[in-house]
């Protein structure tokens, strides 16, 4: 089990009045994890092109965050059971978490594009593309591809955007039982419900698990998402009641998810919904998750509906959302710990948060917090990639440099730049934490705001 400890909040601070964030400990049987914290994300228990040593001294990160969805097809669970769960299997000593895994296997049921957790803004009917829906939908596609060329009948025929001529194919079906969808490593069938995720994350062997829920895209209608909000109320309780029968001497700490999409009153009673519920016996959520998808321009607002209606004396969590800008509002409204894998995904494509005074705007004038090594104007720049930076990358090798492995297609510029940005995220929670506690996040945060 977990507890939880806060320490200190903002709104100690004469200057901070109106603000929600706060500072506190989440104690686990395998560690501290000291908040607001940025959790990376080991989706198949790695960080990609990390070991865990360097996630744990060169990142300086406290816990990690693994994909349910993504374990239980490869290698499956039998394997990390036999091994004494995710952290012995994949040498990681400190705090584990595992999402339930249904944003992936929900994601299968949407058109291409359509399933992101970010609309870029209010009037913009292309959300800014979210982490693996794409690549999911490819590697399915390939996966049915298999089954056919061997012969073996499946329901649809697929092109790999997930089309069979101008119609789109679902590869995920929900109902209000659960969710049946096709693997991405062979095409083969599967399905969840609230109870079996909950048995898997038991087996994979996390300190802190999440409920099943229905997760829509933020294009989705208001009637569909409020159907989603039912349908998580009810799937919550019946995780809870799961959680309670396998419940071992080491049971994991079960975060209940609020949904609602961008609506507030859906939100607010979501997280009311989930903040209050209790078996008979007492059993109730260790903390919570918040899912689902948001407006670009007003995180902050939407994730604020739903904290000032959950108790105050659990952790709350911010599913799969944390770029720079994002964990400043999220600490800002109430949110403790975030996960997300945009900063090893950019690494990957060349591309470094920095702080905003070292940036430049890119040509429609925004994105100041990230550079792009592949830009022409970094090949002969001797600098760091962030002048104000700590971490191994920025101690040890230019821009130039990266540059040049970018270019060359060496693997060893993902494994600087996802040391960089991981580091940056972490330390910037960490520094936002150190505001908390010494009363001044409204200046912290100004000063940092004033960069842009």
């Amino acid at each position: 089990m977990v507890k939880f400890t806060i320490l200190a909040r903002a709104a100690d601070s004469q200057a901070s009045r109106s603000s929600l964030a706060r500072a506190g400990v989440i104690h686990t049987p395998h560690g501290d994890i000291e908040t607001p914290a940025f959790i990376p994300v080991a989706t198949k228990a790695t960080i990609k092109s990390l070991t865990p040593e360097l996630v744990r001294d060169a990142v300086d990160a406290e816990a990690i965050l693994a994909n349910t969805y993504h374990l239980y097809l490869q290698p499956g669970v039998e394997i990390m059971k036999k091994a004494g769960g995710l952290g012995k299997f994949m040498n990681w000593s400190g705090p584990t978490f595992t999402d339930s895994g249904g944003f992936q296997a929900f994601s299968l049921g949407s058109a291409k594009g359509r399933a992101s957790k970010i609309a870029k803004n209010k009037n913009d009917d292309k959300p800014e593309a979210d982490a693996g829906e794409d690549t999911l939908r490819t590697r399915l596609a390939r996966a049915l591809g298999i089954f056919q060329q061997k012969n073996i009948r499946v329901s649809e025929s697929v092109s790999a955007d997930g089309y069979r001529g101008d119609s789109f194919v679902p590869m995920a079906r929900v109902d209000d039982d659960g969710v049946t969808f096709r693997s991405i490593i062979d095409g083969s069938e599967h399905r969840f419900t609230p109870e079996r995720s909950i048995e898997i994350q038991h087996d994979i062997g996390a300190d802190i698990i999440f409920a099943f829920d229905e997760c829509l895209s933020p294009h989705e209608s208001y009637e569909r998402q409020k159907t989603a909000v039912e349908r998580t109320r009810v799937w919550a309780e019946r995780c809870l009641k799961e959680h309670k029968e396998l419940g071992l001497l080491h049971t994991p700490a079960l975060f209940g998810i609020v949904q609602g999409g961008r609506h507030e009153d859906l939100r607010k009673k979501s997280a009311r919904d989930i903040g209050s519920m209790a078996l008979a016996d007492g059993t109730a959520f260790d903390g919570f998750g918040i899912g689902g998808s948001f407006d670009k321009d007003d995180i902050g607002t939407a994730v604020k509906w739903v904290c000032e209606e959950l108790p105050e004396d659990k952790p709350r969590h911010l599913l799969g959302i944390g770029e720079p800008l994002d964990l400043i509002l999220g600490i800002e409204n109430g949110i403790d710990t975030f996960d997300c894998v945009a900063p090893t995904r950019i690494a990957r494509n060349g591309c470094a948060y920095v702080h905003p005074s070292a940036g430049e705007p890119d040509e429609t004038g925004g994105r100041k917090d990230r550079i792009n090594l592949m830009n022409a104007r970094f090949i002969n720049d001797l600098s760091p990639l962030d002048p104000g930076c700590d971490c191994y990358a920025c101690k040890n090798y230019s821009r130039a440099y990266i540059a040049h492995l970018c270019r060359a297609k060496e693997m060893l510029s993902a494994t600087l730049l996802s040391v960089h940005n991981l580091y940056y995220l972490v330390n910037l929670a960490k520094r936002f934490r150190q505001a908390i506690i010494e009363e001044e996040f409204e200046e912290e945060k100004k000063r940092y705001l004033a960069a842009y």
